[in-house]
């Protein structure tokens, strides 16, 4: 029954997103940040540059991983990286760097589009005001761009977050022991998939539930911040 199974297995499977779900999620999401603030930047930044190597070679690149990682599932992208560029060059790659490699390219893709989009929120009127202190590019950027553009990808950064732990259960795919790669041993050997899922689907809920929460509150910080 639905209610033994979660008794026996539901701080299995809390405890198992604590132990593996949650660290994953938080590695690949900072992870993610730093390659989707890089790829923002040389995006913008070969906008208006004139540097031959920057606009020519660099960007191109950008561009493509960004197109590459946003047009094809994260699926088959594990797959690859875990099963295809191993085999391919006879190399050894644990499930863990797989995993965390296989999620901060494909977040950090994404993430470049929501801070690429915040930093053009943010009113020329700033730059231009920047300018006329005497402040150059990278102290702009670091000290008045920057953090009025985290104020504004804020909702979407914590969407992409909350669907990150989600995405999650796909690194049971290439083995990893995950939430669920757990309930998939449970309902393998007590024959009760559907009750096993439920319970599996519970805790994920509750994660997701929680990440939410906590949008919320830095959502209504952000706003209070601004009206000050």
């Amino acid at each position: 029954m639905l209610i033994d199974i979660f008794k026996e297995h539901f701080f299995e499977f809390f405890w198992t997103g604590l132990k593996i779900t949650v660290p994953l999620t938080i590695i690949t999401f900072i992870i993610s940040l730093i390659i989707g603030t890089l790829s923002a930047f040389i995006g913008l930044e070969a906008e208006t540059s004139k540097n031959f190597f920057i606009k020519w070679i660099i960007q191109p690149v950008n561009r493509f991983y960004i197109w590459l990682f946003r047009s094809t599932p994260l699926l088959l992208q594990l797959y690859i990286i875990f099963y295809g560029i191993p085999k391919a060059f006879n190399l050894s790659l644990d499930v863990w760097p797989a995993a965390i490699i296989g999620f901060s390219l494909n977040t950090g893709a994404y993430t470049s589009e929501i801070i690429r989009g915040a930093i053009l929120g943010v009113p020329n009127g700033q730059f231009e005001a920047a300018r006329s202190l005497g402040l150059g590019p990278i102290r702009t950027f670091y000290h008045i761009i920057l953090p009025q553009a985290f104020r504004i990808a804020v909702p979407p950064l914590s969407n992409s977050f909350i669907s990150l732990v989600k995405d999650t259960s796909l690194a049971s795919t290439i083995t990893m022991v995950e939430i669920m790669q757990t309930a998939q041993q449970v309902a393998a050997e007590n024959y009760q998939p559907l009750d096993t899922y439920i319970v599996a689907a519970t805790v994920y809920a509750i994660f997701s539930t929680i990440l939410s929460r906590v949008q919320k509150m830095l959502e209504k910080h952000f706003e209070r911040f601004e009206k000050a």
